[in-house]
């Protein structure tokens, strides 16, 4: 029989998600109604090895469910990656009980999960990231968030663009997926949108498109580019050199991992809160929350890190189609 959990902590890792807290508050509560402890971890892996642990209870997450940002903080931890720093965590997670942990983050925060798990700690992740590049989950915490965000932005630089008739280059976060910037280019009928997982690089044709588009008699040409092919301000540059039309680049940056949480990432974040608290009460662990095919499932994280993920190949060819 598995190991009777009594104290749940709760961290968030890696970069933060519009929603990351609607998650803790349903961990905590759907662990106290279980009569389980729990405790918060902040400042992710790193505030674990520090021993940065607070006791939590239903009133440490009131009034958090509609706040962007996380209420634990979280960093980035090279000494975690290292079997020695994984080794210090779990030696300090049964120094204060912890039985289990339910880690909120990305990719790499399920790696530290994977190897908490294999040294003794029942850990559930839930999928924590703007970028959606979790390959078993059709959503992941902050991206509805972030998506609308970068729309209403995208929306504004048009108004001006159409204006001054300039051709506007506006970058998305995503890190190495295209994600954002597919819904973007769709949600805001972008003339073009640049993702790393298609670019091939081929500036002139970009550069043709433009003109041709100006030509025909087009306001503006707005280029959606992916934070993961980047160097939107000299892209900007070499397309007003060659093209002589007005060109500017806009990158929107961190705000949008701000603001507060959508309904969708509300609701979502607190359903994968509860379910990762029941699992650990049913006694899984190494496992990862998901959304998939309209259901929320989980997955052995062992599984789940090794599958892969692509943008919709539909979505990309109709963000061709409908200019």
């Amino acid at each position: 029989m598995a190991k009777e959990i009594n104290t749940i902590g709760v961290l968030t890792s890696g970069g933060d998600a519009p929603g990351m807290n609607a998650a803790i508050r349903a961990v905590v509560r759907q662990a106290l109604s279980k009569g389980k402890r729990v405790v918060g971890i902040k400042r992710g892996y790193a505030g674990l090895l520090n021993e940065e642990i607070v006791e939590m209870d239903a009133k440490s997450v009131s009034d958090t469910i509609s706040r962007g940002g996380t209420i634990l903080q979280t960093a980035r931890c090279m000494e975690f990656v290292t079997p020695e720093g994984q080794q210090k965590g779990a030696e300090i997670c049964k120094k204060f009980g912890i039985d289990a942990i339910v880690v909120i983050g990305g990719d790499g925060s399920f790696k530290g999960a994977q190897k908490l798990a294999a040294l003794g700690i029942n850990t559930i992740g839930i999928p924590g990231t703007i970028d959606l590049d979790i390959a078993c989950t059709d959503y992941t915490i902050g991206f509805d968030t972030a998506v609308n965000t970068a729309m209403e932005a995208i929306d504004k630089v048009r108004d001006t663009s159409t204006s001054h008739e300039r051709c506007s280059i506006i970058e998305v976060m995503g890190r190495g997926a295209g994600h954002i910037a597919l819904w973007c280019g769709l949600a805001n009928g972008a003339e073009e949108v640049l993702l790393p997982e298609k670019y091939d690089y081929d500036e002139q044709r970009l550069i043709d498109q433009v003109v041709e588009a100006r030509k025909n008699g087009k306001q503006h040409y707005i280029i959606i580019n992916a934070e993961g092919i980047g160097h939107s301000q000299s892209m900007a540059k070499r397309i007003e050199d060659v093209t002589g039309i007005e060109t500017r680049a806009t990158i929107l940056g961190h705000m949008q991992r701000g603001g507060s949480p959508t309904c969708k990432d509300r609701v979502y974040a607190t359903t994968m809160g509860a379910m990762a608290v029941d699992l650990l009460c049913e006694g899984k662990s190494n496992r990862v929350v998901a959304h998939s095919g309209g259901a929320f499932v989980d997955f052995d994280i062992d599984e789940a890190l090794a599958m892969k993920k692509g943008v919709d190949e539909y979505m990309y060819q109709i963000s061709k189609s409908l200019v």
